[in-house]
């Protein structure tokens, strides 16, 4: 996997820590408006090339996998024209602004025989494998709860006066899409899409949501999924089932460790020896790649997509508009 990476915020740097413990995997370009901005990282990580111009990317031969991590509502025109010049993609978490443009992404990438995967580490976490492995120990499941609440150093941007991307309408941002998607992917990989969606909201004046409460209905038990940006929370996940209940540490994102409670006892487990999350997904994603696991990449797309569907439904109850929602009749060509 030869990467080259668009992008040089804080997940980079992340990003880049986990790749050196991936042997057959390396940064070979990064792509940034300004060369200055990305000289730091290329200098720290070796990376051999920077561009200041995506087409000098799409067109490097050294670069056969794209890894974007730019602002949410830029996802899709990357990844697309990635693929369109036979790029496997890697993309950062939500993949798209609306359920649309992943269907053009899905279909894109599978017509052109290439991987195309959402870059969300907790569904590839070993805790988090553990827990899909044992969870009938739970017997009958009846509630859900989450709370992953992460109060934002831009929230004091947004609350003197200015619009930061990751709290603005035209950059798909807010609270669902940016904290709470990981515990949707948490609920829904473990139990498939729901039945009913509502959201409430907390909106700033601007349209965006700041925190909120998503609640998933399911036939037999119900999800409740917190997610904030305007304050500091316990972050934790509890599954409850008739027979006891796991305790999630620390939240969904990272799955830190998992109290188990059944008959009266309690035990322990964590077998996550790497503390860079993201080094799971991309050990998972070389996997799948290496041994051309297409099946593989399609099951994972499919739950993307439908956690892309639930993701719109939510917004559609709260009334959370993007920009990219009234772009997307440019797309029908597609």
């Amino acid at each position: 996997m030869n990467i080259g990476i668009i992008g040089t915020g804080s997940i980079i740097e992340a990003f880049l820590d986990a790749l050196q413990h991936i042997s057959s995997a390396s940064c070979t370009a990064i792509l940034s408006r300004k060369q200055a901005t990305a000289e730091p990282l290329a200098q720290q990580y070796g990376i051999p090339r920077i561009h200041t111009v995506f087409d000098e990317l799409l067109q490097d031969p050294a670069v056969d996998w794209i890894y974007i991590a730019s602002p949410n509502s830029l996802h899709f025109d990357y990844a697309l024209q990635a693929l369109q010049h036979g790029k496997h993609v890697i993309c950062e978490k939500p993949f798209t602004s609306t359920t649309r443009e992943l269907q053009i992404l899905i279909r894109t990438a599978r017509e052109q025989k290439l991987f195309l995967f959402e870059a969300i580490t907790n569904i590839h976490l070993p805790n988090y494998q553990w827990i899909k492995q044992n969870i009938d120990r739970l017997g009958p499941i009846r509630l859900i709860q989450c709370n992953y609440s992460q109060y934002s150093r831009k929230y004091d941007e947004l609350l003197r006066g200015g619009m930061p991307n990751v709290f603005n309408p035209a950059f798909s941002g807010g609270a669902l899409m940016d904290i709470n998607i990981y515990n949707l992917h948490l609920v829904m990989n473990l139990f498939g899409a729901p039945r009913e969606v509502s959201y409430t909201a907390n909106k700033h004046s601007g349209g965006i949501d700041t925190s909120g409460v998503l609640v998933l209905t399911y036939d037999g038990f119900i999800g409740e999924c917190v997610g904030a940006k305007d304050t500091y929370g316990m972050n934790f996940v509890l599954i409850q089932g008739e027979n006891g209940y796991f305790h999630i540490e620390h939240g969904a994102n990272g799955c830190r460790r998992i109290l188990i409670h059944t008959n009266d006892q309690q035990t322990e487990y964590n077998e996550q020896t790497i503390d860079n999350s993201l080094y799971y997904e991309l050990a998972a994603f070389e996997e799948i790649a290496r041994s051309g696991d297409y099946a593989r990449c399609d099951e994972l797309l499919d739950h993307s997509y439908a956690v892309m569907q639930t993701l719109e439904a939510a917004r559609r109850d709260a009334g959370i508009v993007f920009t990219a929602d009234h772009e997307d009749n440019r797309l029908i060509s597609f």
